[in-house]
């Protein structure tokens, strides 16, 4: 689910709060070691993710937050804020010449740059979390 979080809404934050679960506490922020990641430079999109970058020649920036259940990509566009809220059981995270992150039918690559990089520890600690959650469902095969 994709939200405009340019303004605060009651309705979008009981929304997001629903999806992903409340943002972390400071003393659990400070035991994950910080739960927000540096911006990173966004590649490529999913075409339906198109409308929500700037359409002209500007480079669009997007940062991740961590929550209990999933993880949030903060998108900049312009003046506006956007928010794409993904529950831990339908992301998926690809390594390929930066990252790609895919859930809901959508898709956001960022860059290998030095700013990808900075965020390399971020990206494990999303690993990590997200298989946390995983081992709490028991699969049988």
């Amino acid at each position: 689910m994709i939200f405009n979080t340019t303004h605060s809404s009651k309705e979008n934050k009981e929304s997001i709060n629903e999806f992903v679960g409340k943002s972390y506490g400071f003393i659990e922020s400070i035991k994950l070691k910080g739960i927000g990641s540096k911006r990173m430079v966004i590649d490529n999109v999913s075409p339906n993710l198109k409308q929500y970058l700037n359409t002209v020649s500007d480079i669009n920036y997007a940062n991740l937050e961590l929550r209990p259940k999933g993880v949030l990509i903060h998108i900049t566009k312009g003046l506006q804020n956007f928010t794409w809220a993904i529950p831990y059981y339908q992301l998926v995270i690809y390594r390929t010449n930066g990252s790609s992150i895919h859930a809901q039918g959508k898709f956001i690559h960022f860059k290998n740059n030095r700013m990808f990089k900075e965020n390399k520890l971020f990206f494990d600690k999303l690993l990590n979390e997200k298989i946390k959650f995983d081992e709490q469902y028991h699969f049988q095969t």
